[in-house]
């Protein structure tokens, strides 16, 4: 599920749900804060340096140095000075599919009529970027920095030496050259693209459905790219072949279906439906349905409500609900779901979230009660309320086909009990359409161990194997009225680490699908944006529910056969060593979200704190307060120390027990992936145990020490510096290997190779410039 459900910053209003917190985007303006200083870059010479190095070959160079002033030879001559690798030409394609790594690394560079400029975007685009690609603006921290205009000049000469240290670093650390990729960005989508194997066979499994998120799918408006195709008839049928039979797709209502009140707000509607409706068509000959995302109706402007008074429910912010007790609210609602169903009756189906995400209905935020009508009824009715007028104009839509005699199989709904209060789900699902289904996700609530300190699950979780109380209640409940239940997981990657097409701790994930067999759960979400990638997760959880005999072993034996040949067994021990130092991971939902998991060695580090707070997924900062959460932080370091431990133990057995084995070349090529993921999780994992210890060292240095103590936390400093210097340029090796490390779909590369090259620059500085400094203060 989202992350964006979760909100651990004060700048926005939250609603708690359980142990998590909801954000509350309605008003937000997105504007810079004057005053309020990005990070520190003194690693390099300017802020010019750190632009052309954080953009060359992300952005057009026409662009990159219109943006600055600046003619592309300026740009070109300034990056050949410092070592930067020849310019490339950036295809439409790369900058379609990258740019939310784009704006991230420009985040804390450039101001935003200069970011507007870099994308070649309208402020509008940006705005509904930030709100609506997975609510990109809290990953980004609900906070803009006030950066100064960033302008091409001629370098003064302690610039000019500043840049010759640049360079001289560069020279020395990679004496091959600046990293380059052996395999491009985003080369897997050329490679998923592609049609399988001959005479690779689908894995029948029992669960139905099966759906998941496109490994590579946009997030924002899909249906308005032009060029994008997110469903490739090659990747389809790798889906199916892993044992997938359905994905979802985000929609908002209004830019799908007429906005009766405002038509400006869909302009593009039909042609949305009509892609929609040929993408439908495309994926059913794989064997695919698409669902749809279903957090409606959406919050308005107050000013909207100037000539609609009446529709106007809840006012939070600066928006308010369009009210769904009201009549001409349900009667858009019903007509909207009609026209869908009525143009793609072959749709899936939808999936609806009442209590999250975005600001819906009255009681979404849990604020219903201020509303004079939603109040009267209470959550639980508005709820369900809502998702029978979703059903009634299902069924609507239809009725043209059942009229002509046409043999339509009506979308499914799956009702999602994510946000709902305890007490709330058993009137809910009492009052659900019986047609429906009820989706809980599976490892919520589930009471966990980690290093002595006892906590519960969220979500997201492939190191704890569900199902948890929490699902199995809800389910329990639906049963009795009749309805099927699906249970939402993690198959394939989780925010415990998302940077890596998947998690191999495929123990956990068939011991999971076991569990969920033995459940008699119906059918399986097996991921939010992440997790779609056709690995060997996805095939082991239609394994387990293919037989109602066939055991974790038997599963994972079966795929590493499969996939690894004569490697196999091999493979096999290592799943399982894997999935044994996976479950030591220090879960809990500020760690997750909040620690650098994603950005591993990519991440920062700097001689003062920032002050800044991490955000979810985004940038972790220097905030290990918010990594660590509730655990100690020695509790918090030793456990991803055992995780990175086990990984690269279970490695070195790996890599020797195949060293020479017999293997195709496929099959020798799919190893050197699989270990290169399996490294990349004990890579990040390590790295943030160095940060970790990093943060901690300076600050106890900051506030004072004696000079004994004080020199031997310095030679520890350098040796962190040291380690980190090997990781990043280790897992730069990797990504320039493997275009999948770094990458997940809602928030595209969280890294590139030019990152990992400046965490590089960054440790020398700190070792060559501030620890010298820091020595002289004690001695």
């Amino acid at each position: 599920m989202t992350l964006s459900r979760r909100k651990f910053l004060t700048s926005v209003s939250v609603l708690t749900a359980g142990a998590l917190t909801v954000p509350a985007l309605a008003g937000m303006t997105y504007q810079p804060i004057a005053g309020r200083k990005p990070v520190a870059l003194p690693h390099f010479p300017d802020l010019l340096h750190a632009y052309l190095w954080r953009n060359w070959n992300l952005v057009p160079i026409g662009r990159l140095a219109d943006v600055v002033g600046a003619k592309p030879q300026d740009l070109i001559g300034m990056a050949r000075a410092i070592g930067l690798p020849a310019y490339k030409p950036v295809t439409l394609d790369q900058q379609q599919r990258s740019y939310l790594t784009v704006i991230r690394r420009n985040w804390h560079l450039l101001p935003r009529e200069q970011l507007l400029k870099l994308l070649d975007w309208t402020e509008e685009k940006l705005t509904f970027t930030l709100q609506e690609d997975d609510f990109f603006y809290i990953k980004l921290g609900s906070i803009k920095p006030d950066c100064e205009i960033v302008r091409f000049r001629s370098l003064s000469g302690d610039d000019k030496k500043r840049q010759q240290w640049l360079a001289k670093v560069l020279r020395e650390e990679f004496k091959a050259g600046f990293p380059e990729p052996k395999e491009p960005l985003f080369q897997f989508v050329d490679d998923l693209s592609k049609m399988p194997e001959t005479g690779k066979s689908r894995a029948a499994s029992g669960f139905a459905p099966r759906f998941g998120y496109a490994y590579f799918a946009l997030f924002g408006d899909p249906l308005l790219e032009k060029g994008i195709d997110p469903y490739p008839d090659g990747y389809l049928e790798q889906m199916s072949a892993s044992g997938m039979d359905g994905t979802w797709m985000h929609i908002v209502l209004s830019k799908l279906t007429p906005f009766p009140w405002d038509p400006s707000i869909s302009e593009h509607w039909e042609t949305r439906l009509e892609n929609l409706g040929k993408m439908v068509q495309k994926a059913k000959k794989h064997g695919i349905g698409i669902y749809l995302y279903l957090n409606e109706p959406r919050f308005m402007p107050l000013a909207f409500f100037d000539k609609n008074p009446d529709l106007k429910g809840v006012t939070i912010g600066n928006q308010a609900a369009l009210c769904t007790s009201h009549s001409l609210v349900q009667q858009y609602l019903t007509d909207s779901m009609a026209t869908i169903t009525s143009r793609i009756p072959d749709l899936a189906g939808f999936f609806s979230i009442t209590a999250s995400e975005n600001h819906t209905n009255c009681w979404s935020h849990g604020k219903g009660g201020e509303c004079p009508r939603c109040s009267k009824k209470g959550a639980a009715e508005v709820i369900s309320e809502l998702n029978r007028i979703y059903m009634t104009g299902i069924k609507k839509g239809l009725e043209v086909h059942k009229a002509g005699n046409n043999q339509v199989k009506e979308p499914q709904l799956i009702v999602w009990d994510w946000g709902w209060k305890n007490e709330w789900a058993e009137e809910i699902i009492s009052k659900l359409p019986p047609e429906s289904a009820l989706m809980s996700v599976s490892e919520w609530d589930l009471a966990i161990e980690r290093g002595g300190i006892k906590s519960k699950v969220g979500e997201y979780s492939i190191s704890s194997i569900g199902p948890g109380p929490r699902a199995l209640r809800h389910w329990e409940i639906a049963r009795k009225n009749g309805l099927k239940t699906i249970a939402k997981i993690q198959a394939g990657n989780t925010w415990e680490i998302a940077a890596v097409p998947y998690i191999p701790a495929l123990e956990n994930i068939a011991t999971h699908a076991q569990n969920l067999r033995n459940t008699k759960v119906d059918g399986l979400m097996l991921g939010w944006t992440l997790g779609g990638y056709p690995s060997p997760n996805l095939e082991v959880v239609a394994e387990m529910g293919s037989s109602e005999t066939i055991t974790p072993m038997q599963a994972m034996q079966k795929v590493a056969q499969r996939r690894y040949g004569a490697a196999g067994h091999a493979v096999t021990q290592a799943w399982q060593s894997y999935s044994k130092a996976f479950s030591e991971f220090p879960y809990e939902g500020a760690v997750v979200y909040s620690a650098p998991l994603q950005v591993g060695p990519s991440n920062l580090l700097w001689s003062k704190p920032t002050g800044y707070t991490a955000s979810m997924v985004g940038i972790p900062y220097d905030d290990v307060t918010s990594w660590r959460a509730s655990y100690p932080v020695a509790v918090f370091m030793s456990q991803l120390d055992k995780i990175a431990d086990g990984f690269n133990l279970a490695l070195r057995a790996l890599k020797k027990e195949t060293d020479g084995i017999n293997l195709t070349k496929p099959q020798r090529a799919a190893l050197v992936k699989e270990c290169g993921v399996a490294e990349t999780i004990a890579i990040h994992y390590g790295s943030i145990v160095n940060q970790t210890r990093f943060n901690l060292i300076r600050d106890q240095l900051s506030s004072g020490v004696e000079k004994k103590t004080a020199l031997d936390l310095i030679s520890q400093l350098e040796g962190i510096l040291q380690k980190e210097i090997v990781l990043a340029k280790r897992m730069a090796e990797l990504q320039g290997s493997d275009s999948r490390l770094g990458f997940e779909a809602s928030n595209h590369y969280f890294y590139v190779l030019n990152d990992l090259a400046e965490k590089v620059v960054n440790c020398r500085d700190l070792l060559e410039h501030w620890l010298p400094e820091l020595r002289k203060m004690f001695v």
